[in-house]
């Protein structure tokens, strides 16, 4: 369920100025009551007192077809985005105008700003996945087809493609493309090797390379097969962890640093995966929370004679290990080892002529959980590291000596750096994105490494979401940007910022898909209020379009509450389409960043450890108290809408709190946090048997006799994450207590409902049981 920025929808930018209002219109309108507690908050959430404008173009209505119809309606919204190791070419994935989820290779060249198809994906496989395959994509939130993926070789010479099983490897100086013989089989978790002589790939559950100019290829591993699974994340490194590998090279080649892990204790569950057409069992190995994990071996490998070492990870084996780094000699192996219960993370390095000899580096400890994250590097010119960190209770970056002693904080201060982006070693530069002006915008920071934190630079400029993209071996960066103002947009720039050129500015202008539906394309109004322990909660309000202040309208609360999340950005999102389509059908939707979601620092993560569903109602409860003080909004017809956590916050504040909640529609919740997978649910629960009261609290089920009426309830039949179980279980319990309801169930969806037949029906069906509750 935890989700990433590699996961969520990258944006870039638009040479237009950005304008944000000083003050908002709801601060004249607010009760006295409710004054103390709420504060206009834009000048500081933007630092600016320009006023917030819409967008320019047609007044068309925006229907739910159009919302998932090509051309997409953020315009040319390019994904992989890429630079050549060398600093020369942009690479991206792009869409077709005919097709927004059929993916092509498209290249710019710098020098020339040309820009071309680099590979017609029509020339691959036709989309054929191993049901391995199947399962990682919906684990890294990929869907489409075409090309999914691509990895450029450190000389730039030459790109992998994995297409249906198969490889293909583009050579850039022929411009052509050849497909490499894998042996029989589907191949997973593709790469080209540090100096491109190999390409290595998981087969049958064991690892494989194949040397480019013999094209020989020789099995590293032999005995994966049934429970045992080398050079193979396990689910919860997947779906939680955000690694999504099971294997390392070292810089030089030489070795290969994978993990063998043994499922035999996992629990083995048969799943009916419900399609239109039949009934699929399948069996597959869920880590529920409180119950066994996979054991996890660390092995390096040698190329030449196919020697493994084992790595000493301790005598305790109920742990994880979240990553695993090669320092650049190619002689030393770095992994993170996390205790079962999270509370404890070591950065520990290894030299491989002495895999017994292990070196704790670096301690992390906390009494509720540590996070990880993935911004450990090793500096080359020094014998030392950047190293990310909450120890303060924000996470800022760290420099230590390999011996784990401290020689600098790099940044500090009540913000957190959300990425380690770039270190420039021989200039003195680390940069890094973060949120040091603004929590609801993401900027591009440089700090120089002998200063520390009062040297820090902000180099982005425009108000909204900046998420950088820097060549391997050369400072310039791609800025992929977004703002509610501006769909998705790519620039390039050099080390102090500067724009050097457009890689894709996607103005929406007359001839951009959104151009005829943006006259009346809403934006918000941002503030904050108070939580019951005087934290500072973060909201947006959109009104209804057209907007009349004599009326009264109902309000969608669109949750989703969890940690890792934030909602309240100044970002583009498609998943605000459907917020927009129901301001159109005469709506008012309020998004509050409840305690417990992200970039806020541990104290307002920490407030929900071992007690979840309920310091998050309670906050979601006040946002309606908020909005119930408001003269155009009719606090008798209130509706909270969410997905995933959010569906489990949707039940749980209807179900807890009925009397603010008219309505609730909940898609694909987690129900009871027993069914939920054990590292992502005892990093927040603890573990069960130890909080059996916070279990039952943080479970929907006791909560159902309160329920009244008004819910609708959505779920995918073939949920390999948030198991369908979750939601048949609330069917029955409110079938048991006489209790009436709605409920859909999509024959043959995943979790994240794909499909534009779906999800018009989907969102058709949420938007006709919305008018029927509340109007």
């Amino acid at each position: 369920m935890t989700l990433t920025w590699k996961q969520q929808a990258l944006a870039a930018f638009s040479a237009v100025p950005f304008l944000f209002a000083s003050t908002s219109p709801m601060a004249t309108q607010m009760t006295s009551v409710n004054h103390a507690q709420h504060t206009t908050s834009i000048n500081t959430i933007f630092n600016t007192t320009l006023p917030l404008t819409g967008l320019k173009g047609g007044d068309n209505a925006l229907t739910i077809e159009r919302i998932h119809a090509s051309p997409a309606l953020a315009g040319s919204s390019p994904r992989g985005l890429s630079l050549s190791p060398d600093g020369k070419r942009v690479t991206y994935l792009a869409g077709r105008d005919d097709n927004q989820s059929f993916y092509d290779l498209w290249q710019m060249e710098i020098s020339s700003g040309v820009r071309s198809r680099l590979i017609d994906a029509d020339k691959l496989a036709a989309d054929e996945l191993s049901d391995e395959e199947k399962a990682r994509r919906e684990r890294q939130r990929i869907y489409g087809q075409g090309i999914m993926e691509y990895f450029w070789a450190d000389d730039s010479q030459s790109i992998l493609i994995p297409a249906s099983g198969q490889l293909y490897l583009f050579d850039v100086k022929s411009n052509a493309v050849t497909v490499l013989d894998t042996g029989e089989g589907f191949v997973t978790d593709a790469r080209l090797s540090p100096k491109a002589n190999y390409v290595s790939f998981v087969r049958d559950q064991n690892l494989f390379v194949l040397h480019l100019t013999s094209k020989k290829i020789t099995a590293l591993t032999k005995d994966g097969k049934g429970p045992i699974k080398n050079a193979m994340a396990e689910f919860v490194a997947q779906e939680e962890m955000d690694r999504m590998t099971g294997y390392w090279w070292s810089p030089d080649e030489s070795h290969i640093a994978f993990t063998r892990i043994d499922e035999s204790g996992v629990e083995l569950v048969t799943r009916n995966e419900i399609y239109a057409d039949g009934i699929k069992l399948t069996e597959q190995r869920y880590p529920y929370a409180g119950k066994p994990n996979v054991t996890i071996e660390l092995g390096v490998v040698a190329i030449t004679d196919i020697k493994t070492q084992w790595i000493d990870l301790g005598k305790e084996t109920d742990i994880y290990l979240p990553r695993v780094k090669w320092l650049p000699d190619s002689q030393h192996l770095s992994f993170q080892w996390q205790s079962r219960n999270q509370q404890a993370l070591d950065l520990r390095i290894v030299d491989i002529s002495k895999p017994t000899d292990i070196k704790t580096i670096v301690k992390e400890r906390s009494n509720a959980w540590v996070n990880l994250n993935n911004d450990l590097h090793f500096l080359k010119q020094q014998s030392a590291l950047v190293w990310a960190s909450e120890r303060d209770g924000f996470n800022h970056l760290y420099l230590f000596d390999l011996n784990g002693q401290l020689i600098r904080q790099l940044t500090q201060g009540e913000w957190v750096v959300d990425s380690l982006d770039y270190v420039d070693e021989k200039q003195g530069w680390l940069y890094f994105s973060g949120r040091k002006d603004s929590v609801v915008e993401r900027h591009l920071y440089r700090v120089n490494l002998a200063k520390g934190s009062q040297s820090i630079e902000r180099i982005s400029e425009r108000s909204g979401m900046h998420q950088s993209v820097f060549a391997e071996n050369k400072p310039v960066y791609l800025d992929y940007f977004s703002s509610l103002q501006q769909p998705p947009q790519i620039s390039l720039h050099n080390e102090s910022g500067k724009q050097l050129s457009w890689v894709e500015q996607n103005e929406v202008n007359a001839s951009h898909p959104l151009y005829a539906l943006a006259g009346q394309w809403a934006m918000p109004e941002f503030g904050h209020l108070s939580a019951d322990d005087g934290q500072i909660l973060q909201y947006r309000l959109f009104k209804p379009v057209p907007f009349d202040d004599s009326k009264k309208y109902p309000v969608v609360v669109r949750v989703y509450g969890g940690p890792h999340a934030q909602l309240v950005v100044n970002a583009w999102s498609e998943a605000d389409y459907f917020t927009q389509y129901l301001l159109q059908q005469g709506y008012a939707v309020f998004q509050l960043d409840n305690r417990g979601s992200a970039h806020r620092g541990t104290k307002f993560e920490y407030v929900i450890y071992q007690n979840m569903g309920d310091a998050e109602v309670r906050d979601q409860k006040a946002g309606v108290d908020y909005l119930r003080s408001l003269p155009f909004i009719d606090g008798d017809n209130v509706a909270i809408y969410g997905h995933s956590y959010g569906g489990y916050m949707a039940l749980m504040s209807q179900f807890k709190a009925p009397d603010y909640f008219k309505a609730a529609i909940a898609g694909a919740p987690v129900t009871d946090w027993r069914l939920y997978d054990s590292h992502y649910t005892e990093r927040y629960m603890g573990n069960p048997e130890a909080n059996k009261q916070g279990y039952d609290a943080g479970s929907v089920l006791p909560y159902v006799k309160n329920y009244q009426s008004g819910l609708l309830m959505y779920h995918g039949m073939a949920d390999d994450n948030v198991l369908f179980e979750n939601s048949t279980r609330v069917y029955k319990a409110l079938q048991d207590e006489g209790k009436l309801f709605q409920m859909i169930d999509y024959p043959g969806s995943k979790h994240s409902m794909r499909g534009e037949k779906v999800r018009n029906h989907l969102y058709k069906s949420l938007a006709a049981f919305l008018d029927s509750q509340l109007k």
